[in-house]
């Protein structure tokens, strides 16, 4: 159980930095902050979000070719992975510390059917 631990640990400081990058970054194309409107006199997105966005969607800054094999991508799988696997190794420390697995349970079962609901609701 220690390896877990150690392992939760590294991986989350490794990674972290990004995936706070693409929570944040993700959290406005949610809206579409990052894109201007077309009309004229409509929104214009700030360059900067619009910038990080281009990072967070294609992994690169204009004007770096879109299919180019920008180095960045494979730290961002790698991030990807490393999300995963921390997530899987937190949800079995959940169960393997706790003293109420039920309540460890109950929160993965609405993680899970929480958005497939609203989704349901709202398509």
């Amino acid at each position: 159980m220690r390896f877990l631990r150690q392992l939760h640990l590294y991986l989350g400081c490794l990674f972290a930095p990004l995936l706070i990058f693409f929570a944040v970054t993700g959290s406005w194309q949610i809206f579409n902050w990052h894109e201007s409107d077309r009309q004229p006199g409509g929104y214009v997105a700030p360059r900067l979000l619009s910038a990080l966005s281009d990072i967070h969607k294609n992994a690169h800054l204009p004007p770096t070719k879109r299919n180019s094999p920008a180095p960045v991508r494979y730290f961002m799988f790698a991030a990807a992975v490393g999300l995963i696997a921390t997530t899987l190794v937190g949800v079995i420390m959940a169960y393997r510390f706790s003293r109420k697995p039920v309540v460890a349970t109950v929160c993965l079962l609405i993680g899970i059917f929480l958005p497939a609901v609203l989704l349901w609701i709202y398509h």
